[in-house]
């Protein structure tokens, strides 16, 4: 299989904050990587390391043996993989198609059948970790499609992440990431209340860290956000616009089954607040500028 896998050609579409990395990391094993993004100039890195320019997606997905994508929203994906011109009408039968993409389950049910139809393999992967795990190549990733499509697949999801685990069928990697951003969306909550408590108290906010960030309290978003937010550095690992979209489509999901989530719809509605004041391109970390303006605490 590992032989099989380093003969295959990588197309990736969508080369954006985390994306770019995740291709550059075929580059550096040795692989062919064929890449497409909307904005050119976001991929010139990339095409700077070997990477070979394509004008369009159905260009890429015919050249293609395995296609990644990791754009912003459902529509995108949508817009990339269905009609005429998309991956799925145009890529090789027996072609492998990961959708990295945080999205919504239902599509990336509709993305395999519409696959299946066609000889294709498709497995929904989104991924968590950020920036830093893009660039360290140590991303979570969850996957949900066939088992034999996941055990083909598994070692050049390797390539960009150390936790990679098959949750389920198709559509399984999608709710996997909801659970995902469902406990980060209040633990964020937690993080950027207990930074506010700690200036309103007149402590140093970089010494409670100390103490808190090893015990019962820690968690990824405290040990690597917090600093950030402490230090004014609100430059996106991951995007407020994009978390909002995450949050929608988890409130969305949650419904469907029924289930409250009463801790996402307070969150969800805070970065909202957030993002209409002008910061929906800043990183996640940025919730503590409204806890700056509601509550009064200076940076």
């Amino acid at each position: 299989m590992a032989e099989q896998n380093a003969k295959r050609i990588i197309g990736f579409v969508g080369t954006g904050v985390m994306g770019k990395s995740m291709a550059g990391h075929f580059l550096k094993a040795g692989y062919q990587v064929l890449v497409y993004t909307r904005s050119k100039e976001k991929a010139e890195e990339l095409l700077a390391q070997g990477a070979a320019w394509k004008d369009t997606v159905a260009a890429l997905a015919r050249e293609a043996d395995v296609v990644i994508t990791m754009v912003g929203y459902p529509h995108d994906v949508e817009e990339v993989y269905l009609g005429e011109a998309g991956i799925i009408a145009n890529a090789k039968p027996g072609s492998y198609l990961i959708d990295m993409t945080t999205s919504k389950p239902t599509l990336a049910q509709k993305l395999y059948e519409e696959a299946k139809k066609r000889g294709l393999y498709s497995l929904d992967a989104p991924v968590s970790g950020g920036d830093i795990g893009a660039r360290d190549a140590r991303l979570t990733i969850m996957v949900g499609g066939d088992e034999d499509a996941f055990a083909e697949m598994e070692p050049l999801l390797k390539i960009m992440g150390t936790n990679v685990i098959l949750q389920g069928g198709p559509g399984a990697g999608q709710h996997t990431k909801m659970c995902n951003q469902i406990t980060i969306a209040s633990n964020m909550i937690g993080v950027c209340e207990a930074i506010a408590y700690a200036k309103r108290a007149g402590l140093d906010p970089v010494r409670v860290l100390d103490s808190i960030g090893t015990g019962a309290a820690a968690s990824w978003s405290l040990s690597n956000l917090a600093p950030r937010m402490i230090a004014g550095n609100f430059a996106p690992g991951f995007y407020v616009k994009h978390m909002i979209k995450d949050m929608a489509i988890a409130l969305e999901s949650a419904k469907e089954m029924g289930l409250l989530t009463p801790g996402l719809e307070l969150s969800k509605s805070l970065y909202e607040e957030l993002a209409a004041d002008g910061e929906e391109n800043s990183g996640t970390q940025a919730l503590i500028k409204w806890y700056e303006k509601q509550l009064g605490v200076n940076q």
